[in-house]
């Protein structure tokens, strides 16, 4: 791991249009990542392999893999359980990403089972994941808060953790799903994380809910965090949390790392392009907090 570089993983395409109001085409969605990939954002959530009833946004993403099977970024896609790891595998993608709430509420509400039962699929998919070679990694969602129970006690985040990497995921993300935590929070239980589990293999995700989101991944930095995910434009919400916005802004969080010293290797120009094309795409989308300044910076 080199110490001055962070990996970004663009989840715009999948977790920041899953919820918008405006269901863009399959040539609209390829045009947003293939903006990204032009930019050089190293790792690229294309899409989820779900029920297209349950998640009409998501339809067709193994038609985007198909069209993107030359990319020059990681791309990834999200999987519920066995059917949509066997989608994936058919559609030959490369990083497929399981989601566990360490809150048992917030996945009895989402996909109506109990933390321990979504465990219990979850490490069924990891054992053939395993047999077969595939790359599949693990999110811990509500790391830090639940919409309905509140806040979430490290030791339900460890657990989840522990159990998810045994069972043979390459990666785990923790993720403030509802945009709840502060810094303080955010590098305490990072730095307890770093020091129970391989860093290497930790990455966070951030909401900007409370206008905290770049104030957090600065947090999990100095507790030792090199990659995180974030979503072009803001994209993003929760469905199960009003009020929620969107995740991180990836413009924001690669100007703050540049001013910081940091590489990503992510042409900032053409990142404000794609930025562009998803605020037209979309209708919804404001773009990062920084935006103004970053288009004078950069594009003038």
């Amino acid at each position: 791991m080199v110490p001055n570089y962070i990996t970004i993983n663009d989840v715009g395409p999948r977790d920041g249009l899953q919820n918008q109001p405006k269901l863009l085409t399959k040539e609209q969605r390829l045009s947003l990542i293939s903006a990204l990939i032009d930019a050089k954002v190293p790792e690229i959530e294309v899409g989820a392999f779900v029920s297209p009833k349950s998640v009409p946004a998501m339809a067709g993403t193994a038609e985007l893999f198909a069209a993107l099977e030359n990319s020059t970024s990681l791309l990834s896609a999200l999987i519920p359980n066995m059917k949509g790891f066997e989608l994936a595998m058919s559609a030959q993608v490369p990083v497929m990403s399981l989601v566990v709430a360490a809150s048992n509420t917030m996945n009895l509400k989402n996909i109506r089972m109990s933390t321990e039962d979504s465990i219990r699929v979850s490490k069924d998919v990891l054992k053939v994941a395993k047999e077969q070679g595939a790359n599949v990694q693990a999110y811990v969602a509500t790391a830090w808060a639940c919409p309905f129970e509140g806040k979430i006690g490290a030791d339900s985040v460890f657990s989840v953790t522990e159990k998810l990497l045994q069972a043979g995921a390459s990666n785990i993300v923790i993720a403030d799903t509802i945009g709840a935590a502060n810094p303080l929070e955010v590098n305490q239980l990072m730095e307890a994380m770093a020091s129970r589990f391989d860093l290497a293999q930790l990455s966070c995700h951030f909401h900007d809910t409370r206008a905290m989101g770049l104030a957090n991944v600065y947090a999990a930095i100095t507790a030792g965090i090199r990659k995180f995910d974030a979503s072009i434009a803001g994209l993003g919400g929760c469905p199960f949390a009003p009020g929620a916005s969107g995740n991180v802004a990836t413009e924001d969080v690669v100007m703050m790392l540049e001013q910081m010293g940091f590489s990503t290797g992510i042409d900032m120009a053409l990142l404000v392009k794609a930025a562009d094309l998803a605020i037209e795409l979309t209708g919804t989308a404001k773009g990062g907090n920084a935006k103004p300044w970053i288009e004078n910076y950069y594009l003038n």
